[in-house]
């Protein structure tokens, strides 16, 4: 069946995101334990691009279908998993990039370089890094990895976040400051 990505995120209401988000069926990563470990030979430049063995992973399905079984433990070391193996992934910075924002209902939704949509708040926070200067914002995913906020889209969170009167925004009843501490 041909991928088809979801509309674009300023069609959606909150609930359309919460409900095109729960469809996507993901592997258990999470309740996986292989014995067998190795090492990927890939990874994800800080750009979000995909690398294996020094060439780029140019096909989108590839990209989507890796980080399908991404899972990041908590010494914050990156794995591929599945059923048999677990294999390290070098990740320079975070293993998603955050490309688009949207403020509906008390929630933000975000729309992820790999067409995941990920709605903030206590299950999926965000947390800001830097300096007050140069703050770079993430927000997390799922087991354990986190998407950083591109350019424009930190600005749109900025533009959400001064048009609620301070550097704060909330999503879900939980607030998040996007100037680090």
């Amino acid at each position: 069946m041909p991928y088809e990505p979801p509309p674009e995120l300023a069609g959606l209401s909150l609930a359309e995101v919460a409900e095109l988000a729960a469809s996507r069926k993901l592997p258990p990563v999470a309740q996986w334990e292989p014995e067998t470990i190795g090492e990927s030979h890939m990874c994800i430049a800080a750009d979000g691009r995909w690398f294996h063995e020094g060439d780029e992973i140019r096909r989108p399905a590839m990209v989507r279908a890796f980080a399908s079984i991404l899972r990041r433990d908590a010494d914050g070391r990156h794995w591929l998993v599945t059923p048999t193996q677990k294999l390290s992934i070098e990740v320079e910075d975070a293993a998603f990039i955050a490309v688009d924002v949207r403020q509906d209902a008390g929630g933000l939704a975000f729309r992820l370089n790999t067409d995941d949509l990920v709605i903030a708040g206590p299950e999926h926070p965000i947390r800001s890094e830097g300096d007050p200067d140069t703050p770079a914002i993430y927000l997390a995913v799922r087991n354990g990895t986190e998407a950083r906020l591109n350019r424009s889209t930190y600005a749109q969170l900025a533009e959400i976040a001064l048009a609620g009167g301070g550097f704060t925004v909330s999503s879900l009843g939980a607030t998040f400051p996007l100037i680090p501490a």
